[in-house]
């Protein structure tokens, strides 16, 4: 059986590549406005999936002022599909 990713299982970080999964990239301010955290804790998240080849990172200028902007790599889809695979076994044993 598969286990479930340790990196991916924090719930923010579980929610960072969920959200980010339903999208090609995410502007950092509207990740950080959605999830409801911090500057410092979605930046240490993010860096912590970027480190792992899950999202990468790109930085840009959007209506006169600087941006990063996050996207899911083909890596992190790939992990996230297959923690919530474990995650629905898991569920699966207890019903």
């Amino acid at each position: 059986m598969a286990e479930l990713d340790p990196l991916i299982h924090a719930p923010i970080r579980l929610q960072v590549v969920t959200t980010l999964s339903a999208v090609s990239e995410a502007e950092f301010a509207t990740l950080r406005a959605v999830l409801e955290v911090s500057d410092s804790v979605l930046s240490k998240h993010v860096s912590a999936l970027a480190d792992a080849g899950y999202v990468h990172t790109r930085k840009g200028v959007q209506a006169g002022r600087r941006t990063t902007w996050i996207g899911l790599t083909s890596a992190g889809r790939q992990a996230l599909r297959a923690h919530v695979a474990a995650l629905r076994r898991l569920i699966d044993m207890v019903d």
